[in-house]
């Protein structure tokens, strides 16, 4: 990278830098979140694909999310009245306002609201989708795709609500994604599947 910001916090190291072939690039702990070159294929794919399997979502959860990309997605749909955001860690939208200003626009649009805190808070029976754009399954992190968390984002959707849950790369962590969709099949009704969207500058 040509010039970097890193600021420790208590809940990641958080890295902003300047790509040549990338543009500017996000990474948390050591693992890139996004880069300005191919961010769309991630944040349109996690976004639309739930938001177009209903009709007309009104009510919208995004847990995690703090760079500002799927609300800017979440945006393209008209129906959409009321989004919920929950970021764990402030940081990262202060990062983004600074360095991701075409991320983080959708933070000052009336229809958000920004919790600073656990997503798992989530209140009951509110939401005709739940996205949940977490980093990495690993350390804190790890505990959104567990049974409890799910349990939780079940009671949070309405009826014929539809969850979308970032996961991991299909040839490197199968076992997570299947034991992910093992446990979502025992609590959610309807459909379980697995989306993939090629991402560059994700791990492969």
């Amino acid at each position: 990278m040509d010039g970097k910001a890193i600021v420790k916090r208590f809940i990641s190291t958080t890295l902003c830098g300047q790509s040549s072939i990338y543009g500017k690039v996000l990474v948390l702990d050591g693992i890139i979140q996004l880069s300005e070159k191919d961010e769309c294929a991630y944040q349109e794919r996690i976004a639309h694909l739930p938001l177009c399997s209903i009709s007309s979502p009104k009510t919208v959860l995004v847990v995690g999310g703090g760079d500002g990309g799927v609300l800017r997605e979440v945006f393209r749909h008209p129906s959409v009245e009321h989004i919920d955001i929950c970021e764990i860690d402030k940081m990262v939208i202060d990062v983004s306002n600074k360095f991701f200003p075409q991320l983080a626009v959708g933070f000052q649009d009336p229809r958000v609201h920004l919790h600073v805190g656990d997503g798992r808070l989530a209140p009951e029976g509110k939401y005709d989708a739940v996205i949940v754009d977490s980093s990495d399954p690993v350390s804190p992190a790890q505990e959104l795709v567990e049974k409890p968390v799910f349990e939780t984002i079940a009671r949070a959707l309405r009826p014929g609500g539809v969850l979308c849950n970032m996961t991991e790369n299909m040839w490197l962590h199968t076992h997570l994604i299947q034991d992910m969709i093992s446990v979502c099949r025992q609590i959610f009704k309807g459909s379980v599947n697995y989306a993939w969207a090629s991402v560059p500058t994700y791990p492969s």
